[in-house]
């Protein structure tokens, strides 16, 4: 038989073969576009605006819906409703994590937040437990906070320097802070920003849909691994330097108490507390704790230099509540509604995380009448939760008021999710919410903000919207009041 014949018919039944699988289980799964072979759905999603795109789906398929990103399944929620339900109400059922190939490529399935089964469980138990110990959600890290707050402030009347959340998870980590001139920090620190924003990239998007492209393909995502490498060499040169010092009856911080309990674990051949996954875990860490915080402030100060009726309201509270001659503190927040609700609003409209990251079922599981196999990839819309239009009338507009009752106390939101929700709700959400509130307070104590245009011409639209939402880049100027 003539070979190109061979061939056309073997690849008409390898074209058979994948149709009828996808048939197979779509029966089961929620409805969906129907998809291509091998390519699935893919080019009927925008990589620029993927919350758009699901958005779209939702009119046509309802809030359950499954999309192939790629020749696999993925299960999409959209909206309050299907959301709470799955992370909420389902929470162990959903607590799985969803395939995200560049992630996995770089953690080999270690850390805290792509790995999953007990491997998961133990180290997230393991760190929320010694986050505790070292003061989260106490006193000894409102401490911290405070004095990198007024360190930051310091630094604002010399230039525009934003290392704060960084350095709050340093001294958490490694005990000590770094100055904010310290060339190693501000690599480090580079470099852990660089790969939040290769991570929001469309081109990243594609890598995750076609994970053959990581290995084979030139491209951003190679740039991430070298930034991963660095930080992870960098990590590893502070872990031996505990080594060395190490006083197991007085941890000074997180790494000494991971290597206490490593030591205690020392004959068990099951142990996870390996050292290449400390520093798979404090790379985690730092990518959850730093730069999203200090994304989040960036996009705030951005928000209250376009709107500055509302910078104006808040920092009449912050003198009437505050003064000018201490430091903010955490007891303050409750009688401060409409910062709070300022802080909430910032959180909301900028939909940091738009669809999350990627959960899965870690069993087979009926839902909603429909039938998801076990390791099933969920994606959940948190966009559809945070712009809801019942819950926040013109969710697209910027007004603190969406988080204030009709007497301006500050009123409650379920849907207020920009950390997820359920069982992998994001570890730092205390330590996060605590820095916004006192970084923006002690800033807004000290400075009024002038931007260099008129507000009605600032943009804020974000620049990148994949992984991340990032702010577009603009100038202000910090005048001491």
């Amino acid at each position: 038989m003539d070979p190109f014949v061979v061939l056309v018919l073997s690849l008409s039944c390898l074209l058979l073969l994948s149709l009828w699988r996808q048939s197979s289980v779509r029966g089961k799964l929620p409805p969906g576009p129907t998809p291509l072979p091998v390519i699935g759905n893919f080019l009927q999603i925008d990589v620029k605006d993927i919350s758009q795109s699901l958005t779209n789906f939702s009119k046509v398929y309802g809030p359950v819906f499954t999309l192939y990103l790629g020749r696999q399944p993925t299960v999409v929620l959209h909206g309050y409703e299907a959301v709470k339900e799955a992370l909420i109400d389902h929470g162990e059922e959903f607590s799985g994590r969803g395939s995200f190939p560049m992630a996995e490529k770089i953690t080999k399935g270690l850390g805290i937040a792509f790995s999953n089964g007990s491997r998961w469980k133990e180290i997230r138990r393991f760190s929320l437990m010694t986050l505790r110990n070292l003061g989260m959600g106490k006193r000894t890290i409102e401490d911290r906070v405070q004095e990198e707050a007024q360190c930051l402030v310091e630094e604002l009347r010399k230039t525009n320097g934003n290392c704060a959340p960084c350095n709050v998870i340093c001294s958490i980590i490694f005990q000590n802070r770094f100055d904010y001139k310290d060339q190693d920090f501000l690599t480090f620190m580079e470099k852990v920003n660089e790969n939040v924003r290769i991570l929001s990239s469309p081109w990243i998007q594609v890598c995750n849909n076609f994970p053959s492209l990581i290995d084979y393909c030139p491209g951003s995502h190679h740039k991430i691994a070298k930034n991963v490498d660095y930080i992870k060499s960098y990590l590893v040169e502070k872990i031996k330097e505990h080594q060395e010092s190490l006083n197991v009856a007085n941890p000074r911080d997180f790494i000494d108490y991971y290597l206490i309990k490593q030591k205690q674990e020392n004959n068990s051949q099951q142990s996870e507390f390996t050292l290449e996954h400390l520093a798979t875990t404090v790379n985690d860490l730092f990518g959850a704790g730093t730069e999203t915080t200090s994304t989040t402030l960036r996009y705030a100060l951005l928000l209250l230099l376009k709107h500055p009726h509302v910078t104006a309201k808040v920092q009449e509270e912050i003198d009437r509540v505050v003064g000018r001659h201490r430091s903010p503190c955490m007891q303050d927040r409750i009688h401060m509604p409409y910062t709070d609700a300022m802080i909430h609003e910032v959180q909301r409209f900028i939909d940091l995380i738009p669809t999350s990251v990627p959960h899965a079922v870690t069993c087979d599981t009926k839902f909603r009448n429909y039938l998801i196999p076990k390791g099933t990839t969920i994606i959940t819309s948190l966009s559809s939760v945070l712009h809801d239009s019942k819950e926040f009338p013109n969710p697209e507009m910027f007004d603190p008021g969406h988080f204030l009752d009709k007497n301006g106390n500050f009123k409650k939101s379920d849907y207020f999710m920009p950390f997820s929700a359920g069982k992998r709700i994001c570890a730092g959400e205390g330590l996060a919410r605590m820095e916004l509130f006192l970084f923006l307070t002690t800033i807004l104590q000290n400075f009024k903000l002038k931007s260099l245009v008129h507000p009605k011409d600032i943009d804020t639209t974000p620049v990148a919207n994949g992984f991340a939402s990032l702010p577009p880049p603009y100038q202000l100027c910090f005048i001491p009041v």
